[in-house]
């Protein structure tokens, strides 16, 4: 059986890997693909303390997981149509020329 620290190790190296993708790429999409990389190493710490808890019978860590992986569905189809609202207007999906709000 797997200890809970690789799935921790595991975890955290997926949150950084996600982390470092939203906060230094330039494209929105990449900063978007960052972001769920980092809600899915959220939903292995809740799965790993959820099978290495006291009462794994209970259905909180799967309840858990379902609740953000449609949370994450739903941020990802907010996101993509603001990304693509963005593209129309300012022809471009660089997030560092979008300095402006007006329409």
């Amino acid at each position: 059986m797997t200890p809970l620290s690789y799935y921790l190790i595991f975890s955290a190296l997926l949150f950084s890997i996600g982390f470092a993708g939203a906060v230094t790429r330039r494209n929105a999409i990449v900063v978007l693909i960052g972001i769920e990389l980092m809600l899915n190493a959220a939903n292995i710490n809740f799965i790993a303390f959820w099978r290495f808890g006291p009462n794994a019978e209970a259905m909180t860590g799967i309840m858990f997981v379902i609740f953000s992986i449609a949370i994450a569905a739903a941020e990802a189809a907010v996101g993509l149509a603001l990304i693509i609202a963005i593209y129309r207007h300012c022809k471009t999906a660089n997030v560092d020329k979008l300095d402006t709000l007006q329409g």
